[in-house]
């Protein structure tokens, strides 16, 4: 692919994300006080904002929660958005605060398991994992920088 196509398709929106659904997500994210581009970025690679998604292994849902995740975190039914999201949001909470706000390990461990990350920290050598701590590491910062020219546009009503 080149660099070109590489960067356009950066800027292209998942077309299962609904207003909806960014709504939910950036709620949970302020109820949690977990950055929403992290959230997205999670959603994202996780399901491709499809939250009727299904992992070979089990995981479920937006934020792909595995059974025993989503009953630490109260979710009863991982097929629905509002308790997924709520769950995997509450979960990246968690995790952020057990990872000392380590972004690589919060990662690595909301796709590995905690458990298997904290053994190993940064020394983790799942090539699988590091891929995924890379795509998600880079949807995060072009999250970032939509959001940083959101705010740098001016109002509507600046101009009025």
């Amino acid at each position: 692919m080149s660099r070109t196509l590489l960067l356009l398709s950066l800027c292209i929106t998942v077309d299962a994300q609904t207003p909806e659904l960014v709504q939910l997500a950036d709620w949970w994210a302020v109820h949690f006080g977990v950055e929403n581009e992290l959230v997205h970025a999670v959603i994202e690679a996780e399901s491709a904002w499809n939250p009727n998604a299904v992992s070979a292994a089990g995981a479920a849902g937006l934020m792909q929660l595995m059974p025993a995740t989503a009953a630490t975190f109260g979710v009863s039914n991982r097929f629905d958005v509002a308790e997924n999201i709520r769950g995997g949001v509450a979960y990246l909470a968690w995790l952020r605060d057990e990872c000392d706000g380590d972004l690589r390990l919060i990662i690595a461990s909301y796709n590995a398991g905690f458990a298997r990350v904290r053994r190993l920290g940064l020394k983790f050598q799942s090539v699988a994992v590091h891929s995924y701590v890379e795509r998600v590491a880079f949807l995060y910062r072009r999250n970032r920088w939509i959001s940083l020219l959101r705010l740098s546009q001016p109002s509507q009503q600046e101009h009025r």
